[in-house]
C-alpha cells in the first residue's frame, strides 16, 4: 500500500513541474493581453517607483488595503504604461478582491494620467454562471470606463449619474467585490498622486 501512495506521489510530482512552466507562461500571457486591454494606447509596461511606494505605504500587515474601507482587497502589482517614446500614460493597477461569491475576484484596471478610467479586465473570476460571470460582459464592465472618479458607489437601481454603477441583479455580492477593487485602484493612483 506504501508503493502505491509513493508512485503515485512522485507521478503527480513530475506531472506538476511538468505542467508548471506553461502554466506561467499561460498566466502571463493572459496578463500581457489585458494589459494592452486595459490600456490600449501603450506600447509597453514597466515598474512604477512611485506607485510601488504608494502600494507600501496603503498595505496592512495581512496584505489588504489598510483603512479597510474597500473590504478585503489586496494590491498585487501595479506598472507605468508608457507610449513609444517611454513616456508614461498611465497605469496598469491588479488588485484582488477576496470578497466574490465564488471566491477571489482579481482585476486589472487601466488609467490615464488624469486619473481616467481606460479599461477594466478580469484576470481571474470564479462566480455563479448566468449571475456573477455577467460581471464579464462590457455592460458592466463599461460602467467604470471613461470616468474620472474618486471612487464608485454601487446602486442597486439604475445608475443616475457617471459615478454610480448598477448592480448586477442576482449578483450584488460580485457587483461590491468588483466595485471595491476599482475604488480600491482609484484610491491607490489618488494617494500617489498628493
Amino acid at each position: 500500500m506504501c508503493g502505491i501512495t509513493l508512485v503515485a506521489g512522485l507521478a503527480l510530482g513530475g506531472i506538476y513541474q511538468l505542467t508548471k512552466g506553461p502554466i506561467e507562461k499561460a498566466e502571463l500571457a493572459a496578463q500581457a493581453e489585458a494589459y494592452a486591454a486595459v490600456c490600449s494606447d501603450a506600447e509597453s509596461f514597466d515598474m512604477d517607483e512611485t506607485l510601488e511606494a504608494a502600494v507600501a505605504a496603503l498595505t496592512a500587515e495581512d496584505g489588504t488595503v489598510a483603512d479597510g474601507q474597500f473590504g478585503s482587497v489586496s494590491y498585487d502589482s501595479v506598472y507605468a504604461a508608457l507610449d513609444g517614446s517611454g513616456n508614461k500614460i498611465g497605469c496598469v493597477v491588479n488588485v484582488t478582491s477576496k470578497e466574490g461569491f465564488g471566491g477571489d475576484i482579481t482585476i486589472s484596471l487601466g488609467l490615464d494620467n488624469e486619473g481616467t478610467v481606460t479599461g477594466m479586465e478580469f484576470l481571474t473570476i470564479n462566480e455563479t454562471a448566468g449571475l456573477g460571470m455577467r460581471a464579464t460582459e462590457e455592460d458592466f464592465r463599461n460602467q467604470f470606463v471613461g470616468d474620472a472618479a474618486e471612487q464608485f458607489e454601487l446602486t442597486k437601481d439604475a445608475a443616475t449619474s457617471d459615478t454610480q454603477i448598477q448592480a448586477l441583479s442576482g449578483a450584488t455580492i460580485t457587483s461590491k467585490a468588483v466595485t471595491n477593487a476599482v475604488n480600491a485602484a482609484l484610491y491607490l493612483v489618488n494617494s500617489a498622486a498628493q
